[in-house]
């Protein structure tokens, strides 16, 4: 019973970072407004393919909440009915949370698949809560982190509207990226304790110092590339060319950039540290070649004027790697207290 808990713990944090990953796709794409309102979008539950649908058309049946794009504004049916010959404006009303009207079909498909991974997520989130009441004897720890992880899906939900309502304000996607990392962390610390075997790792003391000061500075180094992408999200909103989006910087890119060189060094150091020891954390290898492809996609976006892709791969690395790094405390902390157990 444990094992399988385990594994869909496993699931639910993949399902968790391929909200991630499609939250990435939508910012390459720019398909941010694609569903100009929640949860619904323009109306349905599953979005319209052609602009037609969106017109309105004589002698068609409209359902209550349904959206149309009139004179370059969203209109919502108020209740069920079928039009006549000409439309009547007493049946609708204007949608109020924005002024954006514009439909594109790829960009609508783009942003309801992102909305749709996201529920699969949430639900697969719920049922491991569910499951975890099992624990509640031997272990509260678990079930509590795990009904945390249901409110923290909720939230993100409503962060996910309020992000839509306010026509994509950067800081509220950077505070939507951040609590997808603490729910990251929550379902990686479930993970853990919930693991039926144990990990086979020595505690070096070094080794563990370096590991929590590495996940203090990437986690900050997370929050400053964050800033970095408002600002170049402001930029676009202005209409510069993207060849000159870092020409002239604010100060907390060049934090960013300059301290690089900070974890990448880290993660290098700890490489060396669990091979020389032979501490047995697996995962440190891939930890560091995460670290180099995050300095080379920042790199690329810097130096060749962010090719496509780079801005979301960037994101998506750097979301694996915080991951991987608080994976590795834990693993270091519980052979810790390991050895204060036996002693």
């Amino acid at each position: 019973m444990k094992k399988s808990f385990h594994r869909f713990a496993k699931w639910s944090l993949i399902l968790v970072y391929l909200v991630i990953v499609a939250g990435a796709l939508v910012r390459m794409t720019g398909s941010g407004m694609g569903c100009p309102d929640w949860p619904k979008c323009f109306g349905y539950y599953i979005p319209p393919t052609t602009a037609e649908t969106l017109q309105w058309t004589p002698e068609r049946d409209f359902d209550k909440g349904q959206v149309i794009i009139y004179n370059e504004g969203l209109l919502v049916a108020k209740k069920d009915f079928k039009t006549g010959a000409s439309i009547d404006i007493e049946a609708w009303e204007p949608y109020t949370k924005h002024d954006y009207a514009v439909f594109n079909p790829y960009h609508t498909w783009v942003e309801f698949l992102n909305r749709l991974v996201g529920a699969i997520a949430g639900l697969a989130t719920l049922i491991l809560a569910f499951l975890s009441i099992r624990f509640w004897k031997e272990n509260k720890t678990v079930p509590l982190l795990s009904f945390a992880v249901v409110l923290g899906m909720g939230f993100q939900a409503w962060l996910g509207a309020t992000v839509v309502y306010s026509v994509l304000a950067p800081v509220k996607i950077t505070t939507h990226m951040l609590m997808a990392l603490a729910i990251v962390a929550a379902l990686i610390l479930i993970i853990q304790k919930a693991n039926p075997k144990p990990i086979q790792t020595t505690f070096h003391q070094k080794f563990h110092k370096s590991i929590g000061f590495l996940l203090v500075v990437f986690l900050f180094q997370i929050i400053f590339g964050t800033q970095v992408r408002e600002f170049v999200d402001h930029q676009l909103d202005l209409g510069v060319n993207k060849d000159n989006w870092l020409l002239n910087p604010s100060t907390i890119f060049y934090v960013h950039r300059s301290f690089s060189i900070l974890p990448l060094g880290i993660a290098a150091y700890l490489f060396l540290v669990n091979k020389r020891n032979e501490l047995g954390f697996a995962s440190i290898k891939s930890l560091l070649a995460g670290m180099i492809l995050a300095a080379l996609s920042g790199m690329a976006m810097y130096y060749i004027d962010f090719p496509l892709g780079t801005q979301p791969i960037h994101l998506v690395i750097a979301a694996i790697l915080f991951g991987q790094i608080f994976y590795v405390f834990l693993q270091s902390r519980k052979a810790k207290n390991n050895i204060s157990k036996i002693k």
